[in-house]
């Protein structure tokens, strides 16, 4: 029981720290649920092409998210930082 709380707590923290992850997550499952639906009107296009189409747009999108919170993150850390770091020594 113990280990289930753990790693419930450690997916919050890592989603705190980084929330493009369940964004990430979230997007991914949404368009794979989306591209499963769409999959009974896709006319004379081969099953293989559009399970290719539906792979290549979920991993899109999580690379997206994934570019999107390093992005986020390196701001924080070469822009805010060094803001707030300037602040507080011009404060003593």
């Amino acid at each position: 029981m113990s280990t289930y709380d753990e790693n419930e707590s450690k997916f919050m923290r890592k989603a705190k720290e980084n929330p493009f992850v369940p964004v990430g997550m979230a997007g991914f499952l949404g368009i794979v649920a989306y591209r499963l639906i769409k999959m009974k009107s896709r006319g004379d296009t081969k099953m293989s092409v559009h399970l290719i189409h539906m792979r290549v747009a979920a991993q899109g999108f999580v690379v997206g998210a994934m570019t999107v919170g390093v992005l986020y993150s390196m701001y924080k850390e070469y822009f805010v930082k060094p803001i707030q770091e300037q602040k507080a020594v011009e404060h003593k």
